[in-house]
């Protein structure tokens, strides 16, 4: 079992991104609706999603839409693998797996 990878383990990105593992692999969330739909405040939002980008899980699109800024959030296919190996690691955690690889 590989530990838990920390930058998905603090519970707001453990939030987005089980939010955003449903999203097609072409799909993307608008920025105020996964803000909106996980209760949280723009800016709380922002420094966790910087987080998961610089991690190379999510990738924020920036853009204007009848000239107002609008920002959109996906789940990269690098976030979708991690995503997927950490609930891996968490059901071996929670199954009571030895945590020591020589274990």
């Amino acid at each position: 079992m590989n530990d838990l990878d920390p930058v998905i383990h603090a519970t707001t990105r453990l939030r987005i991104m089980t939010a955003l593992k449903p999203l097609g692999l072409d799909d993307k969330i608008a920025f105020n609706a996964l803000a909106h739909s996980l209760g949280l405040t723009p800016g709380n939002l922002s420094v966790h999603l910087t987080k998961l980008a610089d991690a190379g899980y999510v990738a924020i699109e920036k853009t204007f839409e009848r000239r107002k800024p609008a920002t959109y959030v996906a789940l990269t296919p690098q976030g979708r693998a991690a995503f997927e190996q950490y609930l891996l690691d968490l059901r071996a955690l929670l199954a009571g797996a030895p945590t020591d690889p020589g274990a």
